[in-house]
């Protein structure tokens, strides 16, 4: 898609690594050395639980602090959005960490098939935590069908007993090759807009459809987050690749920073999930 007639130069530059902001996040990084520390020392392999995509740089950073190589991500598929940290010492035998359920609902004529935050509910109504629990993708071609992703040791308890989400009874039973339609990514309306700058305010605003002033008032109310980090001003930078989470509102994606305009405005594409 051409941004202009004359798009100049696109932006090119990327966000670093922003250190940890609060207690929570300087105690995963002491957790992933420590595990690092272990897993190398003894030779057996460790994992963490699920993380965020903001937790697993926290974690690599860990990692690499540690001087440990001898690691990998993996969420049960390639685009996975959580993802488990194996620490994989050479020689060591590594079981692997992730299952995968395969859930059908039983829908009545009628009857609306469960949301994500449906089935993500009843699982963690199990007592479980949310770090045990990776991606739950349903399968667009086949209304009521959902694979989740888990760790392998609470496989066998939420198979045993999960059965409902809300209203709707599930059954759940283990899946070694979820089909390609649910694995797929998929497809987003990409949406181009035009901004003065690429301060938060002004981004936002243009993905909400407001203006930078009402679009500021969010971000002071302490509504949006960026990277799954709080956005503390309006005037703060933002990149190709940030996530923008705002409460009430939903989750957005700055995917593409272009050229100029003719008007000396810089275009973008976004979408929301």
């Amino acid at each position: 898609m051409a941004y202009s007639s004359d798009p100049g130069e696109t932006g090119t530059a990327v966000r670093g690594f922003l250190p940890p902001q609060n207690e929570e996040e300087r105690r995963l990084m002491r957790r992933v050395e420590e595990l690092c520390t272990l897993a190398v020392r003894r030779g057996i392999p460790r994992h963490t639980g699920f993380l965020s995509d903001r937790e697993q740089s926290l974690a690599e950073a860990a990692a690499n602090r540690a001087q440990t190589t001898c690691i990998r991500f993996w969420g049960g598929f390639s685009e996975a959005e959580r993802r488990v940290l194996c620490i994989e010492p050479e020689d060591a035998w590594q079981e692997e960490p992730v299952a995968c359920l395969h859930l059908h609902a039983h829908l009545a004529s009628g009857t609306a098939a469960p949301e994500h935050r449906d089935i993500l509910g009843a699982v963690l109504g199990l007592g479980l935590e949310r770090t045990c629990l990776g991606d739950i993708r349903p399968d667009p071609d086949h209304p009521g069908e959902y694979y989740l992703f888990l760790l392998e040791d609470k496989a066998e308890f939420v198979s045993a007993n999960l059965t409902a989400a809300g209203r709707v009874r599930l059954d759940a039973e283990p899946c070694t090759q979820p089909p390609e339609s649910a694995l797929r990514e998929p497809e987003r309306q990409l949406r181009q807009a035009t901004v003065s700058s690429l301060r938060a305010d002004s981004v936002l605003a243009a993905m909400l459809h407001t203006s930078r002033g009402q679009a500021a008032q969010v971000i002071s109310e302490g509504r949006v987050q960026v990277n799954h980090v709080p956005l503390r001003s309006a005037h703060d930078a933002v990149y190709a690749g940030d996530i923008f989470t705002v409460r009430g509102s939903g989750r957005y994606r700055l995917q593409e920073i272009g050229g100029k305009s003719r008007s000396d405005r810089t275009f973008i594409l976004f979408y929301q999930y």
